[in-house]
């Protein structure tokens, strides 16, 4: 039952040796699928969804889209309807996922998400609210896997680590969440054994209310990193850097 179609994601995300650093449709998790943004507890009208394993609630690309490319990044803008039993829109999604050209350090990619409850509230929340949930990560399979995760007042990151499929040299994947996010910081949930690490959205023990013209917002970083995990100094730099662009004035 959870081998459905599905949108809102991104697969493959390649590594800076081409490889392919995320998974989708594995054996033992048929829905995960790469880089996603879902709930498993999604409410509405008294009914519960599960946008995360496909049940009941689904994010439907509406073909509203734009994108645009220059010399610094390229960036596609889409909207999304998530739709209760394929039918009723109940929620207005716009996702932006801006690739930057790769650099000596590496090539970020910035999400966002402005997530927007259309007519009635929609609650939103973690598997038992205290599990997993909001932007999702299930990575390939990983040669001398090793995950990090940070958190320090507002600063927060995670990475994972070592040989991805097709590569012949460690590499990683860092994750920024920012401090501007709901309930930041978050609480950091890995399954190793599911190559698996998050961010996760919201709090534990909250059912996050999406209430009507009042759009939730979050954002994140991600950087494809060369070689080893990076010193403690490489990651302030890029919290900064990120934290300093959003600042800046990102439209």
């Amino acid at each position: 039952i959870y081998s459905r179609p599905r949108s809102n994601y991104i697969h493959p995300l390649y590594g800076l040796a081409g490889e392919w650093m995320t998974e989708d449709w594995p054996v033992d998790h048929p829905h995960h699928r790469g880089i996603y943004w879902a709930w498993p507890e999604v409410d509405y009208l008294g009914e519960r969804g599960d946008l995360h394993a496909l049940q009941r609630v689904f994010a439907c690309p509406t073909g509203r889209y734009r994108v645009t490319d220059g010399p610094v990044f390229a960036e596609i803008l889409a909207e999304s309807l998530w739709r209760w039993e394929l039918a009723e829109p109940m929620v207005q999604e716009w996702t932006r996922i801006r690739a930057y050209r790769r650099s000596a350090a590496g090539r970020c990619i910035d999400l966002t998400f402005y997530i927007t409850a259309l007519k009635q509230p929609v609650l939103l929340a973690r598997r038992g609210t205290n599990l997993y949930g909001g932007l999702n990560m299930r990575l390939s399979a990983i040669e001398r896997q090793k995950f990090v995760h940070h958190t320090q007042g507002k600063q927060a990151w995670a990475g994972a680590f070592g040989v991805f499929p097709g590569a012949k040299e460690a590499g990683g994947l860092l994750i920024f969440p920012h401090a501007e996010n709901p309930h930041h910081p978050p609480d950091w949930v890995e399954y190793p054994n599911l190559n698996w690490i998050q961010p996760p959205f919201p709090a534990a023990g909250v059912r996050y209310e999406l209430k009507p013209g009042k759009p939730l917002t979050l954002r994140y970083r991600l950087w494809v990193w060369n070689g080893e995990e990076p010193p403690q100094d490489v990651w302030q730099a890029h919290w900064n850097a990120y934290h300093l662009a959003v600042t800046g004035g990102e439209t």
